[in-house]
């Protein structure tokens, strides 16, 4: 669960899980009925130049769009995740000798290193600066931020407490990548305090489906086959 609050839910009809919960859900009406229809959505496609738009109107209230565009940078050299709450995610806070969560109110915590990473992006008129929070840059790289901080360190134990790691390969090598994110526009981007997005998700790459099964394609081949050798 994400620290951030949420006044809608978004279904992808895409992924399985989706699909099959849903199918759970006609069958458990009595579930269904105490469910709010007019809060549960999926998130408008808007271009990069339509969210921008969004923003500068007085009535915008938080809302999700689904965002495609090409990842033309990772920022660099600045922290590109923050240590969390291992049970919340809220952002852990130092204490003289442990890390403690406010959220929580635990004066003793594990932390785990959580994705903040600031990408720079564009489509076909503009460019925008997005952040990808939490599961997003795992689901954007395919690696989990702890994991890639953790061998970061085990590869260079020399380094001091503190030190900043630098942006892992992972996240470099997604420059050039189309991707479609879920993005959250939020109060701060309403109240003008930043105009970074937030990526709260990141679609999957649509695999191209290939046409006829294997079964198909062979029988294809062996009649072709024999066709040239009545010929």
């Amino acid at each position: 669960m994400s620290s951030l609050s949420s006044s809608r839910v978004f279904f992808d009809m895409d992924v399985q899980p989706t699909r099959e919960y849903l199918a759970w859900f006609e069958s458990n009406m009595d579930v269904a009925n105490r469910v709010n229809a007019e809060i549960v959505t999926k998130a408008e496609t808007a271009t990069i130049g339509e969210l921008i738009s969004y923003m500068q109107k007085k009535e915008a209230k938080v809302a999700w769009f689904e965002c495609t565009a090409a990842i033309d940078d990772v920022v660099r050299g600045c922290a590109w995740y923050y240590i969390s709450c291992g049970e919340c995610k809220t952002k852990a806070t130092k204490g003289p000798t442990t890390l403690m969560c406010k959220k929580c109110g635990k004066t003793e915590i594990v932390g785990v290193a959580e994705y903040l990473t600031k990408i720079s992006v564009y489509d076909n008129t503009d460019h925008a600066s997005f952040v990808l929070l939490g599961d997003a840059g795992h689901e954007l790289s395919g690696k989990k931020a702890l994991e890639l901080v953790e061998s970061y360190f085990e590869a260079n134990e020399s380094v001091e407490d503190g030190h900043m790691v630098p942006v892992p390969q992972a996240l470099i090598a997604t420059i050039g990548q189309t991707r479609t994110f879920v993005i959250k526009v939020s109060k701060h981007n309403l109240d003008g305090k930043t105009q970074a997005l937030t990526v709260t998700k990141v679609l999957p790459l649509r695999v191209p489906a290939l046409e006829g099964t294997i079964e198909e394609t062979l029988m294809m081949d062996l009649l072709m086959k024999g066709m040239k050798l009545q010929v």
